[in-house]
């Protein structure tokens, strides 16, 4: 059979079971109190079933289209290793971001120390504050 006559017979199906289902519902209310509860537990349990069904056959297509990986514990090394990969570059990047800004601020730090210790006034005449009124005066 081809896969027309496959959907053809389930629409046929689905049909009949509509009707079937419409003319249960529309007598229900004069059925007895215990075959009620029966048909109520017998609906639960082939929608138990239907549901057992489904989770079958969506197991069965996920393997299917994963050829074989679920069954073997997984997708492949290099798969796995593409995955993490951007992680580790990532977390490499920022460490040797961090390792220059700090090599920078140790050089720019270096090279003010070295420019103050090579001026001829002492480092304590920096921190006197008639030396910054000094300075402001002898600007041109």
């Amino acid at each position: 059979m081809t896969q027309t006559s496959f959907t053809d017979a389930d629409v046929l199906r689905a049909r009949i079971a509509a009707r079937i289902a419409a003319g249960l519902t529309e007598r229900a209310d004069d059925l007895p109190h215990d075959i009620s509860e029966r048909l109520r537990i017998a609906r639960e349990q082939a929608l138990t079933r239907a549901r057992a069904v489904r989770k079958e056959a969506a197991a069965e297509s996920i393997v299917a289209v994963s050829g074989g990986s679920a069954v073997r514990g997984g997708p492949p090394w290099w798969q796995r290793l593409a995955v993490v990969l951007p992680l580790v570059m990532l977390v490499a990047g920022l460490v040797l971001i961090r390792e220059h800004d700090h090599r920078e601020q140790v050089l720019a730090a270096a090279d003010i120390d070295s420019v103050l210790l090579a001026d001829d006034l002492p480092p304590a005449a920096y921190s006197d504050p008639g030396f910054a009124e000094y300075l402001k005066t002898q600007q041109p």
